[in-house]
């Protein structure tokens, strides 16, 4: 199995007030630094899924991939894009994790686990903690590519787990404490509340 990653962060942060949620700082640093530190060493190669202009991450060295479905189609047009890339740049490449731009304590045994998963039997893998799924920390076959594209444009699906539902899905459960390595910083109150978990 050869892994690539895509860490996304292509949204439009309504509710943090727009911009990028990756670039807030968190512990003096930006959240998306906290994110590659952790996700780049678990795959053979690491990009970016964010729109508009690529050069305000310039300092990461990460390929930065636009979706191609258009209208902010959420986290499924990032898993799409971050599939396209793969096959496009990493040609030996099987399966693509995905890693949500805003949660900066994911862990370090992510890829491994749900690779480990995946190998047992099923078709995709995603992360749970806490009895709650979080399928944006996913393991995507290449070869579900054409299906994920036909899914998005001919029928109209954006919900992660309305297509994954027509798989074989594996959740793999991680622990929540000291820290719940899924904790997303979404609202400007969970940026506070990530400082505060940071320092743990």
């Amino acid at each position: 199995m050869k892994i690539a990653g895509i860490v996304l962060a292509g949204g439009q942060s309504r509710r943090m007030g727009g911009g990028d949620k990756c670039l807030r700082l968190l512990a003096g640093r930006p959240i998306l630094a906290h994110i590659v530190e952790r996700a780049r060493p678990q795959v053979a190669a690491l990009a970016l899924n964010a729109n508009g202009d690529p050069t305000r991450f310039a300092g990461y060295e990460l390929p930065v991939v636009a979706d191609s479905i258009a209208d902010f189609a959420g986290p499924l047009a990032g898993v799409l894009a971050g599939l396209d890339w793969a096959a496009a740049s990493m040609p030996s490449a099987t399966h693509v994790a995905s890693f949500a731009g805003d949660a900066p304590f994911l862990p370090r045994d992510l890829v491994a686990r749900l690779a480990a998963a995946v190998e047992g039997g099923h078709d995709l893998a995603a992360a749970a903690s806490a009895g709650r799924a979080h399928p944006v920390f996913g393991l995507w076959p290449l070869a579900r590519r054409d299906d994920l594209r036909r899914a998005m444009t001919e029928e109209g699906i954006r919900k992660v787990d309305q297509w994954t539902a027509r798989y074989r899905l594996a959740l793999v459960d991680f622990p929540a404490t000291p820290v719940d390595p899924f904790f997303n910083a979404n609202a400007p109150e969970d940026l506070a509340e990530a400082e505060r978990l940071a320092r743990r």
